[in-house]
């Protein structure tokens, strides 16, 4: 079954977690426990409806407070899809959540508030979603019941949204508009019959009629060795393996393939899932793949298509969401952690902060503070293999590694 991953976006009391919690209520994924739990609660806190904004608001923080404030990751499914749902806070003290939580979706749910339209927040999240090369971007326009449905209200967020559409650089993207009432379950799974002059699609059906390759930016062919396998057993002392994840397209008995770095070339012999051999591996499969010829590969070296080579080099330049408390400044050095691949690099310039609001860059900066997007350039100790982030998701981003804490600090995406 297809897995479609979803991030959500919306500024405080947008009603994010709320549709969220309307999709899994309408789908019945919800479990019994947790319908008796939040029919408790909604009790309790004096209300005469549902609160669905419990069933994903999981902090105690959270829910005194109301707002999402870590990611929370949601699965559900129907008979056609498996469901997978970043639910990220949308303030801008959590920015560098958000940008975790919508790398690796494939479709995005902008939300906004019918009654207050597009707000500076509105132009971050749709900034974030510009940066991450999100495909697909559904902007749900919530709380529709408590501007008595309006269509002209609808209209006038419609047309405001599709202004700020003109200051994206990625044109890749296909934005869908529908008017939803997460509270009162308008248009989430159900029709409204409160919106008659809507003629599109509800929520979850667009989501359905989605296609999963359409939407995905996969790129070409990279397979990062993650572990060599030699069997110490006389049946199999002439086997040497190499284990790891396709990601792009697929790969398959036959192909012509390089080595890196040593850019070697020979040809795929076998493909092995455990103890079964399959022609093709497809993206995203975890196999084990043999050479026609001895090859000296180990765990960080790639096999890549012949013909269809990544970068190869010790430098590059990247957009940077910076994530720790304290700055990123040049000079400094990180380990890179790029697939499997790990290598010192030293920060060589900060180009310019990037305003996730629209309202440009900002140069002279001499360091990064947390929640920070900013375009570096590093130099590394070693080459490394990648790809333009537009062009391969996968391959073109990285995490960014202090060496002293040994913590994630940074994420970044090659331009």
């Amino acid at each position: 079954m297809e897995v479609l991953k979803i991030a959500t976006a919306g500024s405080v009391d947008d009603g994010k977690s709320t549709l969220i919690g309307r999709l899994l209520y309408d789908t019945k994924s919800l479990t019994t426990d947790k319908l008796e739990a939040i029919e408790k609660t909604s009790k309790k806190n004096g209300y005469d409806y549902l609160d669905f904004s419990l069933a994903t608001d999981g902090l105690v923080a959270e829910r005194e407070q109301g707002i999402t404030i870590d990611v929370a990751h949601i699965y559900f499914s129907t008979t056609t899809k498996s469901y997978i749902i970043a639910d990220t806070p949308g303030h801008v003290e959590y920015t560098r959540n958000m940008v975790t939580g919508a790398s690796t979706s494939q479709a995005a749910i902008i939300l906004i508030d019918a009654r207050k339209g597009v707000i500076e927040q509105t132009n971050r999240h749709f900034f974030i979603n510009n940066l991450l090369r999100i495909k697909e971007v559904i902007v749900a326009i919530n709380k529709m019941d408590l501007v008595n449905f309006s269509e002209q209200r609808y209209n006038e967020i419609k047309a405001d949204f599709t202004e700020l559409m003109s200051k994206r650089d990625y044109e890749d993207q296909k934005i869908t508009f529908i008017p939803v009432s997460a509270l009162k379950g308008d248009n989430v799974v159900n029709r409204s019959e409160h919106t008659p002059w809507y003629n599109g699609e509800t929520l979850l059906q667009h989501l359905e009629a989605l296609d999963l390759a359409a939407v995905s930016n996969v790129g070409t062919p990279r397979f990062p060795v993650q572990y060599v396998i030699r069997p110490k057993t006389d049946e199999h002392h002439d086997f040497r393996g190499f284990a790891g994840k396709v990601y792009g397209g697929e790969l398959s008995i036959g192909d012509e393939v390089v080595a890196l770095p040593s850019q070697t070339k020979s040809k795929i012999k076998e493909i092995y899932f455990y103890d079964k051999k399959y022609k093709t591996a497809a993206r995203r499969s975890s196999v084990t793949i043999t050479l026609e010829d001895e090859i000296n590969l180990s765990r960080g070296d790639m096999l890549v298509k012949a013909g269809d080579l990544p970068t190869i080099d010790k430098q590059f330049t990247a957009t940077i969401s910076w994530m720790d408390s304290e700055k990123l400044i040049t000079g400094k050095k990180y380990v890179v952690q790029h697939g499997v691949n790990k290598v010192l690099a030293k920060v060589d310039t900060i180009h310019h902060r990037i305003n996730p609001d629209y309202s440009g860059i900002e140069e002279n900066v001499t360091g990064l503070g947390m929640n920070d997007i900013a375009q570096v350039t590093f130099k590394l100790n070693k080459p490394i293999f990648y790809d333009e982030f537009k062009n391969h998701r996968t391959n073109g981003s990285f995490i960014l590694i202090d060496t002293q804490s040994n913590s994630t600090v940074g994420a970044g995406f090659v331009q």
